[in-house]
């Protein structure tokens, strides 16, 4: 780690404060694990009774121990934590693992664990945690944690504490194992943030895991796992927030249409890395990211020792994107040399018995394919990896066709997947072992082959990083008149029809006779104008203008109302753009197929703020309601480069202007002849007052 943090991967000496002899407490557990690394470093135990723990005598206090630690494990009881950080301090302890929760509970002082951090901050120290689940290293052999990990090559960490000890299970059982683990707990003092850049230059780990419910400062993690991914090291995320519940209380559409995860996603992307919905999907792909060459697009060629298992995983491919492309006719014939007659030599090939006949036919098969130049990866699913463990004498046989399929990837630069109706032989464990991945489920392998394209895919990360967000604000926003927020949206260059405000029927009579009709009209002080009627469209003359303000007044009263002519394209689009601010990524952009029915739909594609033209016109290109825009069912193809400048443009007025919270233009009107928009909702507010000044952290450096 780095020199701040590098007392917690391979401090000189460790101290366990409520070292137990009881197998069922932590502090057992923790004891246990630091005393398998007493041959590296000088381990103290602490126990106010003086027990014996696995044979070890324990000091009743820190001040009874022989040398002051660098490293103090907190287990003890809540209500002596503060006491015990005060005499470590003193001692000139530079880290604490505060396992212990509940600190401010358990003392009555709200906030207590905040100030702890501070005077640990101040003395030069640091912790991790409290409330944490501990910390591993498998390179420095440090254990400090409840469970048992490992070796391997993926770093997790997790701020839950248990989920993470679930990732290490399943990377142990999958054989991959673990290089680093931390759960961060509260993160009163170490970031998780902190824990990722200090994984930069940690050799033995290749891929991370990081799982996180709240994300702080966003931006920062966006920036590190951006780092991390240029180093090499592939950055896998989970998180949740994915429900409904998260957006009942929007007060825009796009509000309504963001959930915690889509801006997670987002961040992914824009960092490289890859989001998933589960502990084992994690690991699952984990298989690819570690050691085996990613594929350069997707296409998929799948071989199968049965019909059935062969026609499931090409529909597989297809749930998740992959193409499963015909084979040309000299690729055909060559595959067909290698099979007995009548044997299907189209993708996807069924061996129709050849493999059991000779083993070296998958191997064979696999590198004519690799050869061809048609495909990005090879999919072997069924029977294989089962032959030598139901008949021990083709183990030997076996294992030499795993390691045959493992030098043609090195070979050709192209993965292999195996999708192995055995969870766990030796030959699956020899493959796995040289960097073929081998899954028990085609689902699995599926879905992991398409998350690494779209990784491949995605655009090589920023590494100055991305823009800084502008300064916090308030939560709450709000709402412009109709007419400011068509001007603040239009000074950021999007193009709106002409419109003026009236309040009388004079005013009404005057400014459409010197527009073009026919007109809209609008109640411009409303947020939302047509759910109470606030809008009255296809006005085509002065008289009709002076009808709809009349009855405007007598149902909503007096105000200023908008006048504005109106867009009869025919052959219009209506798209949805919008950005707010996320309390933790800070600005986001958000475009998708809108008008009235946009929350149904849900079809939208969301990006950190800002984004260039060129990021916007990828993210309109991802909807799945491309075709409406490209020319569906004869209509004419509208103006991509004119929506794409409208997201573009609303992204840089969130990202720059800091008296905005949220905006959206609800539709965006675009046809061949450009984009105009006809809608304008922006919620501005007043920057977040100053908080009381804290004394002790004015003076943290």
């Amino acid at each position: 780690m780095s020199d701040s943090l590098s007392v917690f991967s391979d401090p000189k000496s460790v101290a366990v404060i409520g070292a137990s002899a009881d197998p069922a407490k932590w502090g057992y557990w923790v004891a246990r694990g630091a005393l398998r690394g007493a041959h590296r470093r000088d381990v103290h135990l602490v126990n106010a009774k003086g027990a014996v723990i696995d044979g070890v005598q324990s000091a009743r206090s820190l001040a009874d121990l022989p040398s002051v630690p660098e490293l103090v494990v907190l287990t003890a009881p809540a209500r002596t934590i503060p006491a015990v950080i005060d005499e470590a301090l003193a001692l000139g302890v530079k880290g604490f693992l505060g396992i212990t929760a509940h600190i401010d509970l358990a003392n009555d002082e709200p906030g207590l664990e905040r100030r702890l951090a501070d005077r640990i901050r101040q003395a030069g120290a640091r912790i991790v945690g409290p409330n944490c689940l501990g910390l591993y290293d498998a390179e420095t052999e440090l254990e400090l944690a409840w469970g048992s990990f490992v070796p391997g090559g993926i770093a997790i960490v997790s701020q839950s504490g248990q989920l993470g000890l679930e990732l290490a299970g399943l990377a142990a059982h999958a054989g991959l194992g673990v290089s680093r683990f931390v759960s961060i707990g509260n993160q009163v003092d170490v970031t998780a943030a902190d824990l990722l850049a200090d994984l930069l230059s940690h050799d033995a780990t290749r891929t991370v895991v990081l799982y996180l419910e709240s994300f702080g400062a966003g931006r920062e993690l966006v920036d590190v796992m951006t780092r991390l991914r240029v180093a090499g090291k592939h950055v896998i995320v989970l998180t949740v927030g994915a429900s409904d519940a998260s957006r009942a209380a929007a007060r825009s559409h796009t509000g309504a249409l963001t959930a915690p995860t889509d801006v997670v996603a987002a961040a992914c992307r824009a960092a490289g890395a890859v989001l998933v919905e589960t502990p084992a999907q994690a690991i699952d792909l984990a298989h690819l990211l570690v050691g085996s060459p990613l594929p350069a697009g997707g296409r998929v060629a799948i071989v199968s020792d049965s019909g059935g298992q062969g026609a499931i995983a090409a529909d597989a491919m297809a749930r998740h994107r992959l193409t499963v492309p015909r084979f040309s006719d000299r690729t055909r014939a060559a595959v067909s040399a290698l099979l007995p007659e009548g044997a299907g030599a189209a993708n996807p090939i069924d061996l129709a018995g050849a493999g059991e006949q000779d083993l070296d036919t998958y191997a064979r098969i696999v590198d004519v394919l690799m050869r061809s130049g048609e495909v990005d990866a090879v999919v072997l699913s069924g029977y294989f990896g089962c032959y030598g463990a139901d008949a021990p004498t083709l183990v030997e046989r076996e294992l030499e066709v795993a390691a045959a399929l493992a030098l043609s990837v090195a070979e050709h630069g192209r993965p292999v997947i195996v999708h192995s109706m055995s969870h766990d032989s030796e030959v699956v464990r020899e493959l796995r072992t040289r960097a073929v991945p081998t899954l028990f489920t085609i689902d699995a392998v599926a879905r992991s082959l398409g998350l690494a394209v779209d990784l491949v895919r995605s655009e090589p990360p920023n590494t100055s990083g991305p823009a800084i967000p502008a300064a916090p604000l308030s939560e709450a926003g709000e709402a412009l008149p109709y007419l400011a927020g068509r001007d603040l949206l239009a000074g950021a260059g999007l193009n709106y029809p002409r419109a003026v405000s009236v309040r009388t029927p004079e005013d009404a009579d005057a400014a459409a006779r010197d527009m073009s009709g026919p007109f809209v009209l609008k109640a411009g002080w409303l947020e939302h104008k047509t759910e109470v009627g606030g809008v009255a469209v296809g006005l085509a003359s002065p008289e009709a203008v002076g009808a709809a303000l009349a009855d405007m007044v007598a149902r909503l009263g007096e105000g200023d109302y908008v006048l504005e002519e109106m867009d009869t394209r025919t052959d219009a689009v209506e798209i949805i753009v919008g950005a707010r601010r996320d309390s933790a990524f800070g600005p986001v952009v958000l475009v998708g197929i809108g008008g009235v029915l946009a929350e149904l739909y849900r079809d939208v594609a969301l990006a950190l703020a800002p984004v260039s033209v060129g990021e916007a016109r990828r993210l309109v290109e991802s909807l799945a309601g491309l075709p409406l825009l490209t020319g569906f069912r004869g209509r004419p193809a509208v103006d991509l480069d004119a929506v794409a400048e409208s997201v573009a443009a609303v992204s840089r007025l969130i990202a720059e202007d800091a008296g905005v919270v949220e905006c959206e233009v609800n539709p965006l009107r675009v046809g061949p002849e450009g984009a105009i928009a006809v809608d304008a909702l922006v919620l501005a507010a007043t920057p977040t007052p100053p908080q009381p000044t804290d004394p002790v952290r004015d003076v943290i450096p």
